[in-house]
């Protein structure tokens, strides 16, 4: 099975979308694996979008300093998904980086509209709800990230129970 690290940004805890968007990635059949509420602080922020993503070197100084100036508007929810698939699943759900560019029926085609060019005129970082692992290395790298070992569990859902060969 694989893994993917999902972390629901400021804007989604503000605008009261946690429920929904989890539910979304159980009703699919994902598993939760693990979860927890946290205000990281710059260093973490730095390991995960410069260390892990190479954002600063792919996107800019200007880049970085605007979404982490945004991350730090509030707590965050992170959580890491299990299932056949997963990252590329959970990226297909969340759509593209750009909330006006994602198709109706993603997450952020459904709950959110700014577009990149908007927030850089405004000088901040694009409220698009959703952090969501690029590939099942950088899942990996995240998740080691975020989470201890002893905060990741492992159980059967449902799903697995209801399918399994016998």
């Amino acid at each position: 099975m694989e893994r993917t690290l999902i972390v629901l940004k400021p804007d989604t805890i503000q605008r009261g979308l946690v429920g929904e968007i989890m539910t979304r990635f159980e009703k699919v059949g994902l598993k939760i694996i693990a979860s927890k509420m946290l205000k990281p602080d710059n260093d973490h922020y730095y390991h995960h979008y410069e260390n892990i993503g190479q954002m600063i070197s792919r996107r800019g100084q200007q880049a970085f300093d605007v979404t982490l100036e945004m991350m730090n508007q509030g707590p965050v929810i992170a959580f890491v998904l299990e299932g056949v698939g997963a990252v590329e699943v959970v990226r297909k759900m969340v759509g593209t980086t750009e909330p006006k560019s994602a198709l109706p029926g993603t997450i952020r085609g459904d709950f959110a509209h700014v577009s990149f060019s908007h927030a850089d005129t405004q000088k901040k970082g694009i409220p698009n709800l959703i952090h969501a692992s690029g590939d099942p290395a950088e899942a990996k790298e995240e998740i080691n990230h975020w989470f201890k070992e002893g905060e990741l569990f492992d159980y059967e859902s449902v799903h697995e129970v209801h399918t399994q060969v016998k």
